[in-house]
């Protein structure tokens, strides 16, 4: 397998990437080749004396920051790292393509250079969430803030097919994220969309509040991106502040200290099964190509889960499948 990373990509860039392309040589048991795309002299200090095996580097002279205007960067900077990893799997010399930057850029380059899958209306983006009734996923959470029931149809189609091939997740169940449990609650995108998806899916369970995102029975949500995203960014803003609070109260009086102690081990435990860095980054659903999006503050494992989360993709046939997935839904997506 050979996977594009984009060395340059997020705030870590470039040690947490290429040490995380090196993690992921040492733990994996298949073959695997790591592109790093990107300036060929910082890459080759964070690598020092020697290329180790199951690395090559592919030297660009570009790099895109979150002050580019990323449907653009693809003429603005098309020597970019970013720009040219994509480029490798558009050319079929890379299987996979991950980066940790501009997640607008690499949207928009994905959708040019790899196009959509056919029949495909529009890529969207997924979240994968960890909860104590297993994976689920919220789609889109941001590559489309306006959408149509059509639409909608088809990323709960995407997402059902992903989180089977990489998360494991079978007999999948599919929820539409809303105001209230009823059919008839909600605009008229999403009335129209519970008819839609009520009548091609299966399992399709209805709507669901977003207080019940983590204990209902769906193991994908889906909604337009602007409600996904507004839920993301609001759900991280909140387990900052929350642990925040924590740390503050602890700090008031001696018993607290004592008792932050002793819980200390669940507290971790609960950590580590919410930490991003354990899932790694997500394909973009719907783009002909895998082109997987990772988190801006990626460290060396959440790069090192993101090659992983890459090798699975290829290795279950993560396109062809979502292909097909759509194709039995033709007759009402014209």
């Amino acid at each position: 397998m050979r996977i594009a990373l984009d060395a340059m990509g997020g705030d870590l860039a470039p040690q947490a990437t290429v040490q995380g392309a090196l993690n992921a040589l040492c733990q994996t048991k298949d073959e695997l080749n790591v592109i790093l795309v990107g300036d060929e002299d910082q890459i080759k200090n964070e690598l020092g004396n020697s290329i180790p095996d199951g690395i090559s580097i592919f030297p660009t002279s570009e790099v895109v920051t979150m002050h580019d205007n990323g449907s653009k960067v693809i003429k603005s900077k098309p020597n970019s790292s970013l720009v040219q990893g994509i480029q490798l799997v558009k050319e079929a010399k890379a299987d996979a393509f991950i980066s940790a930057g501009h997640t607008g850029a690499v949207m928009a380059t994905s959708l040019f250079l790899l196009g959509r899958i056919p029949h495909v209306k529009r890529p969207c983006l997924g979240a994968y969430l960890q909860t104590k009734n297993g994976g689920k996923i919220i789609c889109d959470v941001g590559a489309n803030p306006d959408a149509n029931p059509e639409q909608l149809l088809q990323f709960g189609i995407m997402a059902s097919v992903y989180l089977d091939h990489v998360e494991g997740i079978k007999n999948t169940k599919i929820g539409l994220i809303n105001i209230g449990k009823e059919p008839s609650k909600g605009s008229l995108l999403y009335l129209e969309a519970y008819k839609l998806l009520n009548k091609e899916l299966p399992n399709f369970i209805g709507n669901v509040e977003s207080r019940h995102i983590f204990d209902c029975e769906a193991n994908v949500l889906v909604c337009d991106g602007f409600v996904g995203n507004t839920l993301i960014k609001f759900a991280e803003g909140w387990i900052n502040a929350f642990s925040d609070m924590i740390k503050e109260k602890i700090q008031v009086k001696l018993n607290y200290k004592i008792g932050a102690a002793l819980i200390k081990p669940a507290l971790e435990e609960i950590r580590n099964q919410y930490d991003y860095e354990e899932h790694g980054g997500s394909p973009l659903l719907g783009v002909n190509g895998i082109s997987i999006i990772s988190h801006g503050s990626s460290t060396p494992k959440a790069i090192m889960n993101s090659i992983f989360v890459a090798q699975k993709s290829i290795k279950e046939n993560l396109i062809p499948d979502i292909s097909r997935g759509i194709d039995k839904h033709l007759g009402v997506i014209s």
